[in-house]
């Protein structure tokens, strides 16, 4: 096996070569941190290093793994690449603003001490764009994240650093949050998986909390590796009021199949024009699934075709209102678009929220019987392919269909939808490659709560296909 493909196994496999003993977690981290640091040279995609700290971790996880101490962990000995948003002790969390660059936490966050809990080791952190505000992965704290398979294009935001070391093999598992599709675009922009759980589903830090467009998830190259994560951190905590009572176990053994299960689709949300090459990928995927002997049904929904936009008066007004706070106490040491973004939320008034939340009511009034008649709902995670690294707001530039174009805020991306149906469980899967060498990727939607159906989908659709990352003509090139 060579170095590259030790890194790129995935954490399940790895899982069961540690329990074999025929790999020592010491020396997995250590292939790991080293292709962490060549990623990193190549794309800019971490904030910080925790090698040190690892490298005693991995020690503790192999002397288990040797009988010496405590059982092994769910997740024991498992790379673990934090998103610089979340608090992890010991670590600094700027929020990708220089008013914060100092900032060390004393505490962590209990979506990551659940990972912990279980052996993952966190090894280091991954980059944002400021206050996780965009769609691509660009501040002045931490400079521009560039997409591993191809450098000009974007990692995607705002887990964009956690999206592009998990396509650069510099780590097995990785964490994301999702206010408006943060970890289903850069898993889509990054060719990985993602998965937004049901609000609730996992606990969270006040006060995002109580913003139910608000999740944080998992991220990896297999969806077997999400569900072993989620199967940790689901269930309640006292911390948070609104985290579940339910928590619920994801079947990651049992073989499944495409075959029987019904799907239904949408090519663009009926938002209007989406790209020709997302428009084919996208075909082809629904004709894959139909060869494997599923049954697909077109959806027609009736959604406003700003229903994007809808989305954007609920983040504005909440969200926007929070760093106009920022803005007033910092000033010139934002973004610009941290800038920008603050100031249109300073005309957002409660009107805005009423006719957001009145919007996703009769959304899922058109959405649910499809949800309930079928395993899933498909549709693409992406209308466009880019943008460029560099982009921010207030509008992206990009190419559609060859020619020049911008769009504001999210509408390049079919995402923040399904934040408004927060409670709808969403997995993100890749699903091929523009012209560009750009990845393309598909989301899955179950009815709400029934998380249980995107994995049995993602694991079938996964296993069809033959698996992402496995051969060497399937990972980016960094040299």
């Amino acid at each position: 096996m060579t170095d590259q493909d030790l890194v790129y196994l995935s954490g399940e496999e790895v899982l069961k070569l540690f329990r074999s003993k025929e790999l020592s977690p010491v020396e997995f981290m250590k292939a790991i941190l080293e292709q962490a640091h060549k990623a990193h040279e190549a794309v800019n995609c971490a904030t910080e290093f925790l090698e040190d700290r690892a490298l005693k971790a991995a020690q503790i996880s192999e002397d288990r793994y040797m009988g010496k101490g405590e059982t092994p962990g769910s997740l024991e000995g498992l790379p673990l690449a934090v998103k610089e948003e979340l608090p992890l002790a010991g670590t600094h969390r700027s929020q990708a603003c220089l008013a914060y660059k100092d900032r060390v936490d004393d505490f962590t966050v209990v979506y990551l001490q659940r990972l912990i809990d279980a052996g993952a080791i966190p090894h280091c952190k991954t980059t944002t764009p400021e206050f996780c505000l965009l769609g691509t992965t660009t501040s002045r704290q931490w400079g521009t994240s560039r997409n591993p398979w191809n450098r000009d294009m974007t990692t995607g935001g705002s887990s964009g650093g956690s999206g592009a070391l998990l396509a650069a093999g510099g780590t097995t598992l990785a964490t994301g949050t999702d206010i408006g599709g943060s970890i289903r675009i850069p898993a889509a922009c990054c060719g990985v998986t993602g998965f937004k759980a049901p609000y609730g589903r996992n606990p969270e830090i006040a006060v995002f909390n109580l913003d139910y467009y608000s999740h944080t998830g998992p991220m990896a190259r297999t969806v077997n590796d999400l569900a072993l994560m989620q199967n940790v951190t689901s269930g309640q905590d006292l911390s948070d009021i609104a985290s579940v009572r339910e928590k619920i176990v994801l079947n990651t053994t049992r073989p499944v199949s495409l075959k029987g299960m019904k799907v239904a689709y949408s090519f663009d949300l009926e938002t209007g024009e989406i790209d020709d090459e997302v428009v084919a990928n996208f075909q082809q995927t629904l004709d894959f699934l139909a060869g494997e002997g599923v049954q697909l049904t077109e959806a027609k929904l009736g959604w406003p075709q700003n229903s994007c936009a809808l989305s954007e008066l609920y983040l504005s007004h909440v969200w926007g209102r929070t760093l106009l706070r920022e803005y007033e106490e910092h000033g010139d040491l934002l973004c610009d678009y941290t800038i920008d973004y603050a100031k249109g939320a300073a005309l957002s008034t409660s009107e805005d929220l009423i006719q957001a939340n009145e919007a996703a009511y009769e959304m899922y009034l058109s959405l649910g019987p499809y949800l309930e008649a079928n395993d899933v709902f498909l549709c693409p995670g992406m209308s466009v392919v880019g943008p460029e690294a560099h982009t921010a707001y207030e509008t992206i530039p990009y190419t559609r269909n060859g020619k020049p174009a911008e769009m504001a805020a999210l509408s390049g991306f079919l995402t923040a939808q399904f934040n408004m149906l927060s409670r709808c469980p969403v997995l993100s899967l890749p699903s091929g490659f523009a012209n560009n060498g750009m990845p393309l990727g598909v989301q899955a939607v179950a009815k709400p709560f029934y998380d249980e159906r995107c994995v049995a989908f993602g694991r079938a659709y996964e296993a069809a296909v033959g698996g992402w990352y496995n051969a060497s003509d399937k990972r980016p090139v960094l040299a």
